[in-house]
């Protein structure tokens, strides 16, 4: 495992990037400055894509007025997932004793981080933002996450995993907007990591394999259809030599809207 980057040679580094790439980042740098508070949890080694966000957020404000209906559509059912998380998080890191000591750290990152999406995808869309839903984390019983780490855990990577298949699903429609596009994209990156080490929380790999074998049945669904080999008519084992296994990891296959729906509809109150 590799250790922590070394940040003491930042101009050198900077001085070796191309000259578009040093502004993009000095912008981001300033962005941070600019944070507040939340600026210094974004120094975390794992909070540092909050600062793409940040630095994306101009661009979604600026053209909020005049987003086309299905880009308004999109970034709606962004939000209503991340209201979902944030709203998740907010409430599991409230329960006492229920989020062990080495992992509250963890989960109350991933907590700031989908708190600040929320925040950005919200400012995006101004007064055309969904309103956050209800929402029952039972599923009408069926789960105790708040009084089970386990099952908090489990959960967790199961909105996770689901998140990151729904922003692919989506990122099609946002191709006509590409600030747009480039911004909704920061936010499924920071999605997967938090993804995988939720995963490893759990003893999974960070990869799916297959369609998640070993999970619950009341969670299967979220990984109906990874154990796909074939990308875009390319049957990859055949032209690679690659065990199909192994390709399943390699790719993750999107979720359509319906099949989000679908996985998160038990989970609104």
């Amino acid at each position: 495992m590799r250790g922590p980057i070394d940040m003491t040679n930042q101009n050198g580094i900077l001085d070796e990037l191309d000259p578009d790439v040093v502004e993009s980042l000095s912008s981001r740098r300033d962005a941070l400055r600019h944070f507040g508070g939340s600026g210094a949890r974004a120094l975390a080694p794992w909070s540092v894509p909050v600062a793409l966000a940040v630095s994306a957020k101009s661009a979604f404000a600026q053209s909020g007025g005049s987003l086309p209906r299905q880009v308004v559509d999109v970034l709606n059912f962004a939000l209503t997932l991340e209201y979902l998380e944030a709203t998740y998080y907010t409430m599991g890191l409230e329960q006492d004793g229920l989020i062990p000591g080495e992992a509250k750290p963890v989960f109350q990152t991933i907590s700031d981080h989908e708190d600040a999406h929320v925040d950005f995808l919200k400012e995006a869309l101004g007064a055309k933002a969904v309103a956050k839903p209800g929402f029952d984390f039972t599923a009408g019983g069926a789960f105790a996450p708040f009084e089970d780490y386990a099952q908090f855990t489990l959960l967790s990577q199961g909105f996770e995993d689901t998140g990151v298949r729904a922003y692919k699903g989506q990122v099609g429609k946002l191709v006509g907007s590409p600030e747009i596009l480039t911004a909704a994209i920061t936010i499924h990156s920071v999605e997967a990591r938090h993804a995988a080490i939720v995963r490893r929380l759990n003893k999974f790999q960070g990869w799916i394999p297959n369609d998640q074998p070993g999970v619950p049945k009341a969670v299967a669904p979220i990984y109906a259809g990874m154990d796909e080999t074939t990308i875009i008519g390319v049957d990859v084992p055949a032209v690679s030599s690659i065990e199909p296994k192994q390709v399943t990891e390699a790719f993750d296959e999107p979720l359509d809207k319906e099949a989000v729906l679908a996985i998160v509809k038990p989970f609104l109150a």
